[in-house]
């Protein structure tokens, strides 16, 4: 007998009529293929063991609800069940409101115990079906359908029990055909059924672990870390996921998220052996790799290439890290001038990985210290390819083609007979040499003479330029200093001029006015 005014909520197939847009029980419907209605239902008072308070909080309850604010709700219901065991319908609200805040899990226990406390409560026991059905727990699910079919349903209830039947069904073939296929080694084909089974049963934490053994043995890892970590919210302590995902970002050389993951199953279990021998190694890498990156920042090239070589030996069974430490040792000797081993190693890397732009952008850097700019200008030219929008690439491309052409005119470290990356003391010392060398009082013969004139001349220029920084970064970023035609008009090249100007100078001076000549016999 039907008495009293008692609300709750009921399944219906067709919400478009009764749901406003953006609702709480619009949003369900997103979730559940059949949607949770507002109606008042008439129950008995002493069926359901309603008194004054209970009754207080379910309608405030259902008002919150309707009005989209959950939290509140929940703390209503709440209070409903602890003022009222017995109240199914307490029950059944709270659950609609844990679902609706996607707390499942919270969702179950409530209607079951809906279910315990009113056995013929068809659409309790159908909305627990769709989660077991949602979990992966495909007998229960089935359970409860079919003892919807047997307790006079309402029309839709019953297509509803029905559907999910049949799509029980099918879940179950597929699934036995996926641990065949798995089993036989036919991961495609296992994957293949296991995607259309997790389409239903989207919360089946086995078969997401399942899936993501099939990934790994098909050389997708990153698609198996996507269903791990998705196994390790849907299962409580889930440190074997938490493992396996660890030990694959280790793979693949991601040693942060590698520490982060297995810190994740020691909180869980800090005894668990695999876990703890894991970190110990994922740790001391991570230590030396920041400690190698600390080095690089405070431009310490040769200490923080010692570092990397010890990241290779710590860790030489996973080819991501040599590459990576390689990588980073291309960077520290092109960094450091040193561009013969720059060159060498950055080539090492790039024979495993040809489209590395660090690597490219590194050796290039390495060609023009070595005056290899053709080289210079293809590697630029290969890693802007890759990365069109890289300025410091773009800018590395301009300066090689500036100095290649520059190349063709006179080159200041060519005359001098140095490298580009010569310190002061150096120039000055190869020009004092040349410049002794050829003097051109050192020179009777006519034609001699005019040749050491010009010879001499340009070993002037040439230290003029090199020993003055400015000038030097002219030169070195493509300009000629003393090029007229460089200098867009400027006034010539001082230099130029007759040998008598230079009667008196001092090659062993520093600079500055000549003092005196010399005469050779």
């Amino acid at each position: 007998m039907l008495v009293g005014h008692t609300p709750f909520l009921l399944f219906t197939r067709e919400p478009s009529d009764m749901v406003a847009p953006g609702s709480v029980t619009s949003r369900l419907g997103s979730v559940f293929p059949f949607l949770l209605v507002l109606v008042d239902l008439q129950y008995e008072g002493a069926e359901c063991g309603v008194n004054a308070d209970v009754e207080k909080h379910l309608e405030l309850g259902k008002k919150l609800l309707a009005a989209g604010q959950l939290a509140d709700a929940l703390s209503q219901f709440h209070a409903a069940v602890d003022g009222d065991p017995d109240n199914y319908i307490a029950y059944y609200r709270r659950a609609t409101v844990f679902l609706a805040m996607g707390k499942s899990k919270a969702a179950l226990p409530d209607l079951t115990k809906v279910i315990q406390l009113k056995m013929d409560f068809t659409a309790a026991r159908l909305q627990r079906g769709h989660l077991l059905l949602k979990q992966g727990k495909l007998d229960e699910a089935e359970d409860d359908f079919k003892k919807v079919l047997k307790s006079n349903p309402s029309e839709n209830e019953e297509k509803e029990a029905q559907s999910q039947l049949i799509k029980s069904d099918e879940m179950q073939r597929l699934r036995s055909q996926a641990l065949n296929a798995f089993g036989s080694g036919d991961y495609t084909a296992a994957i293949a059924f296991l995607d259309k089974i997790l389409e239903v049963c989207v919360w089946d934490a086995e078969l997401r672990e399942l899936r993501a053994e099939c990934f790994i043995k098909e050389g997708e890892p990153r698609k198996a870390i996507s269903d791990l970590k998705a196994a390790s919210k849907l299962k409580n302590d889930n440190t074997e996921a938490f493992y396996k995902i660890s030990t694959l970002y280790y793979q693949l050389g991601d040693h942060e998220l590698s520490l982060s993951e297995v810190r994740e199953c020691l909180k869980l279990d800090q005894d668990h052996k695999r876990c703890f021998a894991h970190y110990k190694q994922v740790k001391k890498l991570n230590k030396l790799i920041e400690s190698a990156e600390g080095l690089i920042r405070d431009g310490r090239y040769t200490d923080a290439t010692s570092k990397y070589e010890s990241v290779m030996k710590t860790e030489p069974n996973i080819a991501e890290y040599t590459i990576r430490s390689k990588e980073r040792i291309c960077h520290c000797f092109s960094k450091d001038e040193k561009p013969v081993e720059a060159i060498r190693v950055c080539s090492e890397v790039l024979q495993m990985e040809p489209d590395n732009v660090n690597a490219l952008k590194d050796r290039a850097e390495a060609y023009l210290i070595e005056e290899m700019y053709d080289e210079a200008i293809q590697d630029y030219e290969t890693a802007q390819e890759h990365n069109e929008n890289d300025q410091q690439i773009r800018e590395g491309l301009e300066k090689a083609q500036r100095l290649l052409k520059q190349s063709q005119k006179r080159d200041y470290y060519k005359i001098l007979g140095v490298k580009r990356n010569a310190k002061k003391q150096e120039i000055i010392k190869a020009y004092r040499k040349l410049a002794l060398q050829w003097h051109p009082d050192n020179f009777q013969n006519e034609e001699e003479k005019k040749k050491a004139e010009k010879k001499f001349i340009d070993i002037a220029a040439a230290k003029e330029v090199l020993s003055d920084p400015e000038m030097r970064k002219k030169f070195d970023d493509g300009e000629d200093p003393l090029d007229a035609e460089s200098q867009q008009g400027g006034g010539g090249n001082p230099f130029h001029r007759s040998w008598n100007s230079w009667q008196g100078f001092n090659p062993f001076s520093s600079g500055g006015p000549f003092r005196f000549k010399f005469h050779f016999n």
